[in-house]
Order: C-alpha cells, then structure tokens, then sequence
C-alpha cells in the first residue's frame, strides 16, 4: 500500500462538482491498494501515518505528529499511485487491486485511522473525485508499506 501525505491548512473533496467532505489543519492522503496488501500492511501505515512528525512545534521544528495538533485527515482512495511507467508512454496499473479487494481494505484503513482519535473523513471510493488543498510548507511524503519489510542500511 502506498500513501501520498500531504501536510494542509484545508483540503476537500467534491463529487459532481459539490463537496462530499473537507477538513481544515491536517493531513491529506491518497491511498493506492496493491493486490497483495493485507491488515499488516493497514497497521504499519496507521503507527507511521498518526505518529510522523510533521508538524511544528513552538521551535519551529517538526516534532509533532497530527495526534498531537488534533488534526484532522481526509483519506481518498487512488488506484494511479501504483502507476507502472517504466515501458511505453502508457501506465500500467498491474500492482492495483481491483476494487472488490481494494475496497475493503481501504474501508478497514478507515476504520482503524477513525479509532486513533482523530477526525478522518473520506471520499467516495471508487467515484471520479476532484480535490482541492492548500499544501502547507510544502509538506509531502511518500510512505509505502512494503518499506517495513526492507532491511536497514
């Protein structure tokens, strides 16, 4: 599973050109769902996602997580994450789950961000979905689940 994190001031998420959710201070994250991704994979990014310190503290520095502003996440589902470009001029999404796999684990990622404390809204998994955010810094970061696997250096 590979998430796309942005840090916002605000973020929303429209449907049909009305807006189904928004969040103000926190974070934005696209989720893309690999066909062989499980609960392992869900409860790695919940512990990196709710304690990655990203935001600043009263020194400026990032040594706060969006547990410890209380911000809120808008979670929206994104097969294109897991675009393949390495041959020919179009992606390739092999490595995406199709949604009758997909859905669900993206429902229980849901779940289990919604029962940090959190404030977690969502899009309409699935639905063609147009986003808007203000990134604040910039502030984005990759997190990919299959990391937890790889061996330090």
């Amino acid at each position: 599973m590979k998430l796309v994190v942005q840090r916002v001031t605000r973020a929303s998420v429209a449907i049909n050109n009305k807006v189904h959710n928004s969040i103000n201070s926190g974070l934005l994250v696209l989720c893309g769902i690999e066909t062989n991704d499980g609960e392992e994979d869900i409860d790695y990014l919940v512990n990196k996602l709710t304690n990655l310190r990203i935001f600043s503290d009263d020194d400026n520095d990032f040594n706060n997580s969006i547990l410890d502003i209380t911000g809120e996440i808008l979670l929206i589902s994104q097969f294109t994450l897991l675009a393949n470009t390495r041959k020919g001029r179009r992606p390739s999404w092999d490595l995406a789950a199709n949604s009758d796999i997909a859905k669900p684990i993206y429902n229980l990622l849901l779940d289990k961000l919604q029962n940090q404390d959190l404030i977690v809204k969502d899009g309409i998994f699935g639905s063609d979905m147009q986003i808007e955010l203000v990134n604040d810094g910039p502030v984005t970061i990759i997190i990919d689940s299959k990391d937890r696997l790889a061996p330090r250096k």
